[in-house]
């Protein structure tokens, strides 16, 4: 770990206390993962104290870890991952925290801290179906509003549950069952013996 990234998880430790359940450097990058009940109380800290000062959120998404390390992995299904960024210090932070209940994942909405959560807020409740407690206008952002589910969850179809399309006779948009059937694009491909030399 180089000195700059061990200073800092020092101080992060000495700030945050016992609410870093993990800290680790992974590839010249530090990840903290807090419990879902200390999150926004995180988010806070990390803001506003003047030591760490994370002003910008650059991203933030949902994460399935269903089928992670084939299957073996045993802990919470879905997570939320923050990128974070100092610009006043020169330093990134990877935030991370684990929805409690994998039926219904929960977490607080970091939108009272960076304004700019709000859309990834949306797109990851879209996506894979994580409420955020707190946000004012949780609703699609990618998905069309009839649309039942969430694509990115490792349990839902490829080719989705409904189709939409235009019908001429009723001048109307229709739904109707998927009648999308598996195909393979794969062009055949017949080589002569000798091909280049070969």
């Amino acid at each position: 770990m180089s000195q700059h990234l061990e200073t800092l998880a020092q101080q992060i430790g000495a700030i945050l206390g016992e609410r870093v359940v993990e800290l680790k450097n992974a590839l010249g990058e530090l990840t903290l993962t807090v419990r879902a009940a200390d999150y926004l109380d995180v988010a806070r800290t990390l803001h506003d104290h003047a030591d760490l000062k994370l002003e910008q959120l650059i991203d933030l998404c949902g994460v399935d870890y269903s089928d992670y390390g084939n299957g073996g992995y045993e802990g919470a299904r879905f997570a939320v991952v923050s990128h974070l960024l100092s610009v006043k210090h020169n330093f990134r932070l990877r935030l991370k925290v684990f929805a409690t209940d994998d039926d219904f994942p929960c977490v607080a909405s970091v939108t009272p801290v960076w304004n700019s959560a709000n859309w990834f807020e949306r797109e990851a409740f879209d996506m894979y179906g994580v409420i955020f407690d707190g946000h004012n206008d949780l609703r699609r952002i990618l998905t069309d509003y009839g649309f039942i589910g969430h694509p990115m969850r490792k349990d839902f179809p490829v080719s989705g549950h409904v189709e939409m399309r235009y019908d001429a006779e009723q001048k109307r948009v229709v739904y109707q069952p998927v009648t999308i059937e598996p195909r393979e694009i794969t062009p055949r491909i017949i080589r002569e013996d000798k091909y280049g030399g070969l």
